[in-house]
């Protein structure tokens, strides 16, 4: 099976996901900057999510590109992907509408946990399919990225019940070590 049809539905999921989480944005009743105000956790959270989203659609992108043949295991773990990925707009919602609350700030982090595992399960369907000498195989090793970034989100969600604050400069510091793509799958592709 080629992976045209799981790359053109899997853009199609993510640019829904990014729709859904801007019209979660309301418009204020006022025309003045104070106005503004009470929006402004919910905004901040917006684009910490929206930079998510973005990280995940690029390495996403990365690891297709990599990947030459689509099998059962890689549309399975695409979905699970997809399916926490979906749920960043409610986890999302739900911390900004309550300027980072406890709970609110725990879900977050756990959607995020579950949508890094979902990844790397994703990432290792992959490598299954290819081998591990194929380009995705040798790119990502034993991709300490993931690992660290499940490491913190974990921190993060401990944190969270602690003080929200420093669960929240976790999640930042995961999306900063995102947030350039992976160059080792380029690297390799250019091997290749």
């Amino acid at each position: 099976m080629t992976k045209g049809r799981l790359e053109a539905f899997s853009d199609g999921v993510i640019a829904i996901i990014i729709t859904i989480m801007v019209l979660e944005l309301k418009v204020p009743h006022g025309t003045t900057v104070a106005a503004l105000q009470p929006l402004l956790p919910i905004f901040l959270n917006y684009i910490l999510s929206f930079v998510y989203i973005g990280i995940y659609w690029n390495n996403h992108h990365h690891l297709l590109h990599a990947t030459q043949r689509v099998s059962a295991a890689i549309l399975w773990a695409n979905l699970h992907l997809l399916f926490w990925l979906s749920l960043i707009p409610f986890a999302t919602g739900w911390m900004g509408e309550n300027h980072f609350a406890k709970l609110p700030t725990a879900l977050y982090g756990f959607v995020l946990l579950m949508a890094g595992m979902a990844y790397w399960l994703l990432e290792r369907a992959i490598v299954a399919e290819h081998g591990r000498d194929s380009v995705l195989g040798a790119a990502v090793g034993r991709d300490w990225k993931v690992r660290v970034s499940v490491l913190l989100y974990g921190m993060a969600i401990g944190l969270s019940f602690v003080n929200q604050w420093f669960a929240d400069m976790i999640y930042v510091m995961v999306a900063v070590m995102w947030f350039i793509p992976d160059r080792r799958i380029e690297r390799q592709l250019k091997k290749a």
